[in-house]
């Protein structure tokens, strides 16, 4: 289920629940497209998440924890100005459209009571969160501005009146009282039910759609008129199921039971809670794709330079067995020089190397002499032999360093932002790509921060999304009892339980996040090693994130993006 009218109606109907009458005391944005309040109501404070990211646009409340920039955003400020103290009247979604408004009252700089809405439009890459003043229906100021040469039907731009989105001419399936009406709305020769449940009522996304027609068996109109109503009985009642779905190819969130869908079904006892569990992580994935595609293309690269380079040195690797061949040549030729003469191309001679003593041709430069021919055979055996201890340390160089940059590759299918960053300063510091020169001069000496979880026992258990994360982690964070965990000969993460007696439930669900924060992430029976901290060494001259160790015992595990949620959380 996408994020439809449903949906909306869905949250806005928990929303309304839980934090009417709240008071707004913290407004962030820790992205360019999104906000997160926090909202004291009913004695607790409570996260609300309103993002208009053009892939992931959505609103609920979340428990993830978001990092936010040093210096915050000018749209972020305006908030801070309007909607920090203030109290909200009431939030509401607008028909069955996309778009949920949320009314506060506060008072302005001279105490007088002002109101004003948030409007907050999930439509795509069109989405956007606006401020208006509820008075002179004027836009305060907008996440996204919107000139008029960008958009005829309305601007948003501070200072201009908020006009609503263009109105879908479509019916409001809770308006539809019998099957009669509900008949008339489709034109059942045409076929193709679900497109025309989604063209001709608002709020239906086709997954719904799909989900009507399938409980309808047959396509005949009071079947499909019975699926339809007992699916807007559901919803009229707010008897909402929050779900998804998980199979090989996708994932699906959805508050009714969608029975025309495969899969493991996963329930959740709000809205919230599935959407934050199916979002966990996309909308990040997503941003880094964006903001970090350079960095990806140039590991990318660099990892296929590399294989390219091994496999042409395994290739001279290969030439070099004809060293012994050379040797051969030169000692026949010496054997029979009185056979040759300087001029000759090539000279045929008895090859006592070999037990029946074939006759061999053996090639030669005419501008040399049978003993410099000899010689030069003599000099190339020499080189070869020579270049092989050197082609194999090349080799070996090669593959570490196609380990380390696969490390690194892998380590970006999981970082924040701030896990990049780290990336891009050690790939300076490598000399693999040229230090950024940073602004802060504190930011720069920041200490590396691994990533935090909590097992079901309390324990803590540290994941270092980087090498830098890692080595912070193993060798300098780290006590010499406590337990360090890891894939076997698998790239990926540093795992740390904080006990020096970790229980076995902790450390099962540590090797669950070695294996889900690895390249093994999507395998199942992922073997993972653990041992003391103490039996972990970093060998000199190491690549940053190396480490050799012993004394361990293997776990095999299959990694849950479920269980490393709840951990996280």
């Amino acid at each position: 289920m996408s994020f439809d009218g449903i949906m909306t109606r869905a949250i806005t109907t928990e929303l309304q629940n839980i934090l009417t009458s709240g008071r707004i005391s913290k407004v962030y944005q820790p992205h360019k497209t999104d906000l997160v309040f926090t909202i004291r109501a009913n004695g607790k404070n409570h996260k609300l998440l309103l993002s208009a990211n053009p892939s992931f646009a959505r609103v609920h409340l979340t428990e993830n924890t978001y990092e936010n920039p040093d210096t915050p955003p000018m749209f972020c400020m305006l908030l801070r100005k309007h909607l920090e103290g203030a109290f909200i009247e009431k939030i509401e979604q607008l028909d069955l459209e996309r778009i949920i408004t949320i009314t506060v009252k506060n008072r302005d700089e001279i105490g007088d009571e002002t109101t004003k809405v948030l409007y907050i439009e999930i439509m795509g890459r069109h989405s956007n969160i606006i401020l208006v003043d509820q008075k002179s229906q004027k836009i305060v100021d907008s996440i996204k501005h919107i000139p008029s040469f960008q958009n005829r039907h309305r601007t948003i731009l501070p200072g201009f009146e908020y006009i609503m989105p263009p109105a879908q001419e479509k019916t409001d399936p809770f308006t539809v009282t019998n099957v009669d009406e509900f008949v008339s709305k489709i034109s059942w020769n045409e076929g193709k039910l679900d497109k025309q449940l989604v063209s001709r009522f608002s709020g239906f996304s086709p997954l719904i759609a799909k989900e009507i027609v399938h409980r309808a068996g047959l396509s005949v109109k009071n079947e499909v008129a019975e699926a339809f109503f007992s699916v807007m009985k559901q919803l009229s009642d707010q008897a909402y199921e929050p779900q998804m779905i998980i199979n090989d190819k996708k994932e699906y969130f959805s508050v009714l039971p969608l029975h025309h869908v495969t899969g493991e079904s996963r329930s959740f006892d709000t809205v919230s809670h599935m959407l934050d569990r199916y979002f966990y992580g996309k909308a990040d994935r997503d941003r880094i794709k964006q903001q970090a595609n350079d960095l990806e293309k140039y590991l990318s690269n660099e990892y296929d330079k590399i294989q390219k380079k091994i496999g042409k040195l395994e290739k001279e690797l290969q030439q070099t067995h004809n060293a012994e061949e050379y040797q051969r040549k030169g000692e026949l030729l010496t054997a029979y020089m009185y056979l040759a003469k300087k001029g000759d191309k090539e000279v045929e001679v008895e090859d006592y190397f070999t037990e029946d003593q074939p006759l061999v041709k053996i090639t030669l430069d005419p501008l040399k002499t049978p003993a410099d021919n000899a010689q030069s055979y003599f000099k190339k055996y020499g080189k070869l032999k020579k270049s092989v201890s050197i082609i194999k340390d090349q080799i070996e160089k090669a593959k570490n360093e196609l380990l380390y940059f696969e490390r690194l590759i892998v380590q970006m299918d999981s970082a924040s932002m701030k896990d990049v960053e780290e990336i891009r300063e050690e790939l300076g510091e490598g000399g693999y790509l040229k230090h950024r020169q940073s602004k802060n001069k504190k930011k720069q000496n920041k200490t590396p921060q691994p990533e935090k979880f909590i097992s079901t026992d309390g324990t803590e258990i540290l994941v270092g999304k980087n090498n830098k994360q890692n080595d912070y982690l193993t060798f300098k964070l780290s006590r010499a009892n406590e337990t360090w965990l890891h894939t076997k000969d698998i790239p990926g993460s540093h795992v740390l339980i904080r006990s020096s007696s970790p229980s076995e439930t902790a450390i099962k669900e540590a090797a669950v996040l070695a294996g889900f924060f690895s390249k093994a992430k999507n395998s199942s029976s992922v073997p993972v090693d653990y041992t003391l901290v103490k039996h972990v060494k970093k060998p000199n001259g190491a690549k940053p994130g190396f480490v050799i160790y012993d004394n361990q015992q293997t776990l095999f595990v299959t990694p849950d993006e479920d269980l490393v949620f709840r951990l996280k959380k």
